[in-house]
């Protein structure tokens, strides 16, 4: 399941998870960001329960995209512990997207 996110939620779902995070900064109008949707819905499903999955839509949440520092998307961003561990720019394939949410467990 990918947890739908805002500025409002941000920190109790993502800062405050007591399950690692990867959050998808996106905007509808993206293509490359449409194109790693399914992955993303793939490996939400697949660590259920250990990992938890969100989406930011930049368009609404500029604020929230500002204070990550979200300068091109998508952008996936990896945090343990409430603190972000790593990133990912652009639409990458799921080889490259899956030994970074292994490092998190």
């Amino acid at each position: 399941m990918i947890h739908v996110v805002t500025e409002q939620t941000y920190d109790a779902e993502v800062l405050k998870s007591e399950v690692p995070a990867v959050v998808d900064f996106w905007a509808p109008w993206c293509g490359p960001c449409r194109m790693i949707a399914p992955i993303m819905e793939k490996l939400s499903d697949e660590y259920e329960g250990k990992v938890k999955f969100c989406k930011v839509n930049v368009d609404e949440n500029q604020q929230l995209a500002a204070n990550a520092g979200v300068q091109s998307i998508p952008l996936l961003v990896f945090y343990k512990d409430g603190k972000k561990v790593d990133e990912s720019i652009g639409a990458v394939p799921e080889p490259v997207i899956r030994p970074k949410i292994d490092a998190l467990l």
